[in-house]
């Protein structure tokens, strides 16, 4: 194991030194008692009678300022279990939180990590007309306020899978390979007008890759079937500095029935010690959505302001809090997403296998595209995904039902993503419980290979912020 993984593995240990001393020099106040310790220990002790399950359940997987943390890692290295340490400071003019955890799983993958966000607090958070729902109901929509991120974040997985470049690799020429990434970066978000729902957003990201064999599977590894020229970034792993700006919109219509969610974005990739593995990438998804009722849950959407420890609906109280299970209104929605993903790079350059996007199964984050074939298994610089959807509540439980059809297709060169267009439908039960993160269980069918069934536990608490992407 070398130096840079070592340190990775103790982030959560050092995430802890660094936010403890600033509790203990805080004077005392409501917000931080709140998340003493042995407040948790009342908790436990007022809700972890066998009878209270569910309130049990709630404080040792949302709590603070430790709780148990929980997630699917990546597709083929199970579930990982750690803990996390979550914790604030709330001044005249900022929010700081910090959030730190680290889970492994069963084949000894592992993610840790270190994710500080400071909030701009000096803006309205809620603009709610007189009447309407307070700012802690489920059924406002919260603008995004300004917000700078600071982060490290180590991964360590175990067995991934490559089947080639492009849309027309078989299914016999499955590889197995290992990777470690860090990630040290920093990202903003700020509103420009909040009418008009439009954020912009920055970031800037160092990214270390080491790719290392995985034998003993039922497939070879990787470097048995595969070159340098066929997989390109195989022989070598360059630090890449990723800087990248975009924008997000998602207005709605008045009756709250319509919505938006775009998300547009540009990251060139410089690769520092050899340019040969540098390009740019242009990214967007374009989300439809109508809603079947007017009441409008918001619980599973990300949200910038928190860390993806926190589920908070309200980040400007004193002592926030995560909605209970019980939170859970009737509820469905029909969709449209269009998802694409455009690589440049100059005439003799390439684009490293590992920061390629994929469909087929789930991707490196767990996102399902194209779900009846296996996991990773088409893989190109270019991609265009079209997604129709179907959600529903089962009564007014957590539980509902998910129907997706997607066609989608990609390519080495841009100029081939109109060929070799494939489609999948997907049925399954969602569970979005309050805080816990979100399961989805998926029945997959309707490509060239068979079925596929999908089990994903999410990486981060119900409506806390996503973690940085790995590609």
């Amino acid at each position: 194991m070398n130096i840079t993984s070592r340190v990775a593995g103790l982030l959560f240990l050092v995430g802890t030194a660094l936010v403890v001393p600033a509790q203990q020099t805080t004077p005392p106040t409501p917000s931080v008692a709140a998340e003493d310790p042995a407040d948790e220990i009342g908790k436990l002790k007022k809700n972890c009678p066998f009878h209270h399950f569910m309130g049990c359940a709630e404080v040792l997987f949302t709590g603070t300022p430790i709780h148990i943390a929980a997630g699917s890692i990546a597709p083929q290295n199970g579930v990982g279990v750690g803990l996390a340490y979550v914790g604030h400071k709330t001044t005249d003019n900022w929010r700081i939180s910090w959030n730190s955890d680290a889970v492994t799983s069963p084949n000894a993958s592992w993610r840790a990590g270190l994710y500080v966000k400071f909030v701009d607090t000096r803006q309205p958070e809620f603009e709610i007309q007189k009447g309407t729902a307070n700012a802690t109901s489920p059924d406002t929509e919260l603008p995004e306020q300004p917000t700078i991120n600071v982060y490290v974040q180590a991964t360590s997985l175990n067995k991934l899978t490559y089947f080639g470049l492009g849309p027309e690799t078989l299914e016999n020429a499955r590889s197995f390979y290992g990777m470690t990434e860090t990630i040290v970066g920093a990202n903003g978000i700020t509103r420009t007008y909040s009418g008009a729902h439009l954020s912009l957003y920055g970031e800037l990201n160092g990214r270390w890759v080491a790719i290392r064999p995985r034998h003993g599977e039922s497939s070879p590894s990787i470097g048995q079937l595969y070159t340098e020229t066929t997989a390109p970034g195989l022989a070598t792993q360059p630090f890449s500095l990723q800087p990248g700006a975009g924008f997000r919109f998602h207005p709605s219509s008045r009756d709250n029935r319509f919505h938006l969610n775009y998300d547009v974005g540009y990251r060139p990739y410089f690769a520092v010690s050899d340019s040969h593995y540098s390009f740019q990438r242009l990214s967007a998804i374009l989300g439809h959505d109508i809603s079947l009722y007017k009441t409008v849950v918001r619980l599973e959407a990300p949200r910038p302001n928190t860390g993806p420890d926190e589920c908070y609906l309200d980040v400007t109280v004193d002592n926030p809090s995560c909605p209970k299970v019980t939170t859970r209104n009737l509820e469905g929605s029909i969709g449209l997403t269009l998802y694409s993903n455009l690589s440049f790079s100059a005439q003799h350059d390439v684009v490293p296998f590992f920061f390629q996007p994929t469909l087929g199964g789930s991707d490196i984050h767990g996102d399902a595209y194209l779900p009846s074939y296996q996991d990773y298994r088409f893989r190109a610089p270019n991609l265009l995904l079209l997604r129709e959807s179907f959600e529903h509540s089962i009564g007014k439980y957590p539980v509902g039902l998910v129907l997706w059809a997607d066609q989608g297709t990609l390519a080495v060169a841009r100029t081939d993503l109109t060929e070799h267009w494939r489609h999948s439908f997907a049925a399954g039960l969602t569970l979005r419980a309050g805080g816990f993160p979100q399961v989805y269980v998926l029945f997959s069918w309707g490509g060239q290979e068979g079925t596929h069934t999908t089990v994903h536990l999410n990486n981060t608490l119900l409506g806390g912020s996503t973690r940085p992407s790995l590609f």
